[in-house]
């Protein structure tokens, strides 16, 4: 019996072009931010400190400017649309794993056919003096890393015996998960890390690419 194909996909820099918090925090330049990205990306600090730290840094009186910037600077990469049709055509499930956060992950996805339980992020609150991010989706016992929102304990969901896993990720959050899967689609700093570790890997610019490259695999 051949194995299900499941795709795992990041949405920051991802499914879209930029990375939405780190474009919020370059917007509204609450003092201190950009060394909580340096400690991010050099793995000082976890990525669950590292973001919960930047958003309570912006007072939640800038609630609704904070919304607007992150919904409307949003730019989709090409070719995600098509994706999704040619997951639903070819039976292949498809879940978005964010490492971000729900009022700009939700509202920027739901113009797209996605099940809203397929669709896995962080919470926000803002019922305080400064934006508080919450964590539904934290690691299991397998993992201590701290992510913050845990793609390897949502891959471990899916066995390789039932599932060829496919992961499609470009940052410090997808490296992980990129060490579980069967196959990874990269680009940015996850093309190095998968070159350095010898994952199965496919270099991509927009969804087109990993259309097509899904298109080979099938025929192989």
């Amino acid at each position: 019996m051949s194995r299900k194909r499941i795709i795992f996909c990041d949405f920051d820099g991802t499914i879209t072009v930029n990375d939405n918090i780190v474009a919020i925090m370059k917007h509204f330049q609450p003092p201190g931010w950009d060394r909580l990205v340096e400690q991010v990306l050099a793995k000082s600090i976890s990525i669950r400190e590292g973001v919960g730290r930047m958003f309570a840094l912006l007072p939640t009186s800038r609630k609704q400017e904070v919304v607007d910037y992150a919904i409307n600077n949003v730019v989709i990469r090409p070719g995600f649309k098509e994706l999704l049709a040619y997951c639903k055509d070819n039976e292949i499930e498809f879940y978005v794993t964010s490492g971000g956060i729900d009022f700009f992950v939700y509202p920027v996805l739901s113009e797209f056919d996605i099940p809203k339980d397929h669709i896995y992020c962080n919470g926000s609150d803002f019922s305080g003096s400064h934006i508080e991010i919450l964590w539904p989706h934290s690691c299991d016992e397998h993992c201590h890393n701290d992510c913050g929102m845990c793609k390897t304990a949502i891959i471990r969901g899916y066995s390789p015996e039932a599932y060829e896993r496919i992961l499609i990720g470009d940052s410090v959050t997808d490296f992980e998960g990129a060490k579980l899967v069967e196959t990874v689609f990269a680009r940015s700093i996850l093309v190095d890390l998968c070159k350095d570790l010898g994952l199965n890997y496919y270099a991509f610019e927009d969804f087109h690419d990993i259309i097509k490259q899904l298109e080979e695999l099938k025929v192989k």
